[in-house]
């Protein structure tokens, strides 16, 4: 799916109209208490900015105090399982990637359904993934990579943040996509996988551009293709993987923001009225575009119609790369 349907599909005006108009309405009673945002990623990784980035706007307009509670590991859902099991009261918000809710599903046996078990707000943001090596790496072009991967068979290794996130099936469809071989080196987070990249430990990365941007702009990583169907414009001279002859293989990161199945109405209307708002602050978008993405523009049912289909998409992508916990 390109990435921008992902983020304007069909009916996107409507909806962004609707959820807007709730703006003004009464708030009721909520929140009567502090909310807290999951992340499912380190402190320092895309999840967790785009996370602080709404704490920061929802607490003053909310009147509580909003803090980001980080839970890493396996493949970001811990933090999605707390979430699901929290009382329904909307004071704990989960911002999410398709890692834990569509990929992560058909890998690992989960304690809770997270199509039933969590309510969506809304689309946040979408980023391209973005093919990264340390800057001190030999190779300059995913020409060279695929030589050096032929000259050594099964000796290259491509970090995650986690099995069954979209880091793992980026280097898996790569893998299928060229032919070749790496191998997977989980970690709990994408800020933790960089220092092993940076070393040379690792030799590669499909990170999300919220992640490795930070690093790319440093001069610590170098970035060989964007996996989207267009250049990112904050890295206008990375070219796409199709442009370099790989087709089949680009994976996208999205970020969602959910809360618990049953959180009563009246306050998930809120929580997407502000979200949209939060969405339309041009700081907040310029935030989100320095970090090589695109605002989110779906909530309610058309961004739960989004996850249910990118859900489909990954599970049939899992089946065809063969991807298995590890």
């Amino acid at each position: 799916m390109k990435l921008s349907s992902l983020a304007r599909g069909a009916g996107l005006a409507a909806a962004m109209l609707a959820a807007a108009s709730l703006v003004g309405a009464q708030p009721g009673a909520y929140p009567d208490k502090p909310l807290r945002i999951m992340v499912g990623a380190s402190p320092g990784g895309g999840t967790d900015l785009l996370a602080r980035v709404l704490a920061d706007k929802f607490s003053p307009a909310l009147k509580q105090p909003v803090t980001v509670e980080n839970r890493p590991g396996a493949s970001n859902t811990i933090a999605g399982e707390l979430t699901a099991r929290a009382p329904a009261d909307g004071a704990t918000l989960l911002l999410a990637t398709n890692t834990a809710q569509a990929v992560a599903p058909h890998i690992l046996k989960l304690k809770y359904d997270p199509l039933k078990d969590l309510q969506p707000i809304g689309l946040v943001a979408v980023m391209p993934n973005v093919l990264v090596v340390s800057a001190s790496s030999p190779y300059k072009s995913v020409k060279d990579l695929v030589a050096g991967m032929a000259a050594k068979p099964g000796g290259f290794k491509y970090a995650s943040s986690g099995i069954g996130s979209t880091q793992h099936v980026g280097g898996e469809a790569f893998n299928l996509a060229t032919g070749m071989k790496s191998i997977h080196v989980p970690y709990k987070g994408s800020s933790q996988a960089h220092i092993d990249i940076i070393s040379g430990e690792v030799d590669m990365m499909f990170d999300s551009t919220s992640s490795a941007m930070g690093q790319i702009k440093a001069g610590k990583f170098r970035a060989l293709a964007v996996s989207a169907p267009q250049r990112s414009p904050e890295l206008p001279d990375v070219p796409t993987l199709a442009e370099q002859g790989i087709k089949g293989a680009d994976v996208s990161t999205w970020y969602g923001l959910y809360v618990t199945a049953g959180t009563p109405r009246p306050a998930v209307e809120r929580l997407s009225a502000e979200l949209v708002r939060t969405l339309k602050l041009a700081e907040v978008q310029a935030r989100i575009e320095g970090l090589g993405g695109e605002p989110g523009a779906l909530t309610g049912e058309p961004f739960a119609a989004m996850n249910k289909q990118e859900f489909d998409h990954y599970g049939q992508l899992v089946r065809e790369a063969n991807i298995k916990a590890e």
